[in-house]
């Protein structure tokens, strides 16, 4: 899906480095998966990076806010969130340090330059879905049919790429995302469950596909990368160095891959972990 126009920003050279980062559970954590598993009087400051209808939503460290406003702020260094998120839920995000040039919304079905929607990048997209996967009418209308409405919370169309459940963790049965995945995989679909929502995503939205656009446009020579569920993979995969936290589906799994780190810290603070690592990194 790469472009034959000609990129929007200038090339700078091999020492440029992308560093692309999911955003939930990687770097910023709702109150459920804070994991403050320490005395209240020893727990870390946290500052607020979301909220939702006045409501406090999505935290960092105090002390990841700054290592990550000194990593955007890097000479060389182009910070791209890359998130499953729909553009109108990473909008309410608000990081520190400034404005990324480029983020990644919907798994890679949007590249966002500047904060606008690059129409290039996602009609290739859509070409590539119509072409390799089943459609999501058919993915959607059998999730309707085989979930229990007694763990079944919400259903949602996530830019009209993919879709989600929002789930009763406690209620939902064990196998029963392995079974989706089943179902889903010759159809061309990928199955991720991650906290209460379980993910339903065309194997071809993928969210390295995008960052080597923003590579490309960029002329990085270097792309690291941090995530932590299986709609991660290909992202640690295909970068030079990549990290993950010890929670989140690849740790559960035990998933490894070569020049993919895996961390020892949890929660809120494998945020803070992970962005360190990228610090000194770039810094090296």
């Amino acid at each position: 899906m790469t472009r034959t126009t000609t990129p929007t920003t200038t090339t700078t050279g091999a020492t440029t480095t992308v560093v692309a980062s999911d955003l939930d559970r990687t770097l910023i954590y709702s109150a459920a998966a804070l994991a403050l598993d320490m005395p209240d009087h020893e727990a870390p400051r946290l500052l607020c990076v979301e909220t939702y209808q006045a409501r406090p939503q999505s935290f960092l460290t105090e002390t990841a806010s700054w290592l990550l406003a000194e990593l955007a702020a890097e000479p060389g260094v182009v910070f791209v969130p890359t998130t499953t998120r729909t553009r109108e839920q990473y909008r309410r995000v608000n990081l520190p340090g400034p404005p990324p040039r480029y983020a990644i919304c919907a798994n890679g079905g949007h590249l966002l330059v500047d904060g606008v929607t690059d129409q290039d990048w996602h009609a290739a997209v859509r070409r590539a879905l119509a072409a390799d996967c089943a459609a999501l009418a058919e993915v959607r209308d059998h999730l309707r049919r085989s979930a229990d409405p007694a763990w079944l919370l919400k259903e949602r169309d996530a830019e009209s790429l993919f879709t989600y459940l929002v789930v009763d963790r406690a209620l939902l049965p064990e196998t029963w995302a392995k079974d989706l995945a089943e179902w889903a995989e010759p159809r061309g679909w990928a199955v991720s469950l991650q906290g209460r929502k379980l993910y339903a995503v065309p194997r071809p939205l993928t969210k390295s596909a995008a960052v080597a656009e923003v590579a490309r446009r960029t002329g990085a020579g270097r792309v690291l990368s941090a995530g932590d569920s299986l709609l991660d993979a290909d992202l640690l995969l295909a970068a030079d160095h990549g990290w993950r936290p010890g929670h989140g589906e690849l740790a559960a799994a035990g998933w490894s891959a070569p020049r993919v780190t895996a961390l020892a810290e949890t929660g809120v603070r494998g945020g803070e972990e992970i962005l360190r690592a990228l610090l000194a990194d770039v810094r090296a």
